[in-house]
């Protein structure tokens, strides 16, 4: 990756995931599978559903039909089909959202960022990411927004972590990514990046640095965290 600053190790750039950690579309998402399954006959809970966070929408579909037996009923074109209706009915979820919805302590950690000039980027793996930080109005922060639809692997695949830090010019060594999924943080570890886990501490024991919530991913926090590794 050419024109980068590999000098001594400096925080730049940090970089989010979207669902579960800017805002809480995880749940739409598994209120829609769960339709989905249901109308296929499958039974899909919360504790399954940890394992569609951070892949993308083919690969969810494909654990879902694996687990009720049907990963050979349907064709390519069929599982498309399924996940387009899938996508439907979230997407009319997600219509609903509003500046409220962004996850406590966010803005004003994204507000102290600015302020302290680190660049901010997106990378979700939800085709979706530009319409849900529309809803919830928080454009203006991001220098970058990669999604689903500008790579071609999706995580624990480190190309869209690798994406964002190459169009916002930073190093990844000089990028905190941030995280609540297993593959997400494989995603960032594979890309070289200080990886921040927020969520349960054993799923996410592979990341640098790990919160309970958004409410405790602080600046002052992400700086000491960075600078002690």
């Amino acid at each position: 990756m050419k024109g980068f600053d590999e000098m001594n190790k400096e925080l730049k750039a940090i970089i989010f995931d979207l669902d579960g950690v800017i805002t809480d579309t995880a749940e739409h998402h598994f209120i829609a599978w769960k339709q989905l399954a249901e109308e296929l006959g499958i039974a899909i809970d919360r504790t399954f559903n940890e394992q569609l966070k951070g892949v993308s929408r083919m690969e969810s579909l494909e654990r879902i039909l694996a687990l009720g037996g049907q990963a050979d009923r349907y064709t390519t074109e069929e599982k498309e089909a399924l996940a387009y209706k899938k996508n439907e009915h979230y997407k009319q979820l997600i219509a609903r959202m509003t500046p409220d919805d962004i996850l406590p302590g966010i803005l004003d950690l994204l507000r102290e960022l600015k302020r302290n000039h680190i660049k901010i980027g997106l990378a979700s793996a939800s085709k979706n990411a530009f319409t849900v930080i529309e809803r919830l109005q928080i454009g203006e922060y991001f220098d970058t927004i990669v999604d689903a639809a500008n790579v071609k692997h999706s995580k624990p695949h480190p190309e869209i972590f690798l994406t964002a830090a190459e169009q916002l010019s930073v190093h990844p060594s000089m990028c905190v990514g941030v995280e609540d999924a297993q593959a997400g943080v494989a995603a960032m570890k594979a890309a070289h990046m200080f990886a921040i886990g927020v969520g349960d501490r054993e799923a996410l024991k592979e990341a640098d640095y790990i919160v309970e919530t958004t409410k405790d991913l602080t600046y002052d926090a992400i700086v000491r965290a960075f600078y002690r590794e």
